[in-house]
């Protein structure tokens, strides 16, 4: 999503913290917590979170999943 928006990352760090549950006696991943932390140059950080907002939106794998995702994206020096 930043290239697609003419930005060229130097870095992006994401963990992922899952919440398994059982599901009709299964288990199952029930919810994602996304931690990203991106060293973009000549971003601000109001457009960043508007790009990260977007790319949690359109996410493939969360679709696939089904599950409830969160993010805390933030631009670091």
């Amino acid at each position: 999503m930043l290239n697609n928006a003419g930005f060229t990352a130097d870095a992006i760090d994401t963990e992922a913290a899952l919440t398994l549950d059982q599901v009709s006696g299964n288990w199952t991943i029930t919810s994602i917590h996304l931690t990203t932390r991106a060293r973009v140059a000549k971003i601000d950080a109001a457009k960043f979170a508007e790009i990260a907002a977007d790319a949690k939106a359109n996410c493939p794998v969360s679709r696939v999943l089904k599950a409830t995702i969160t993010m805390d994206a933030k631009l670091v020096a």
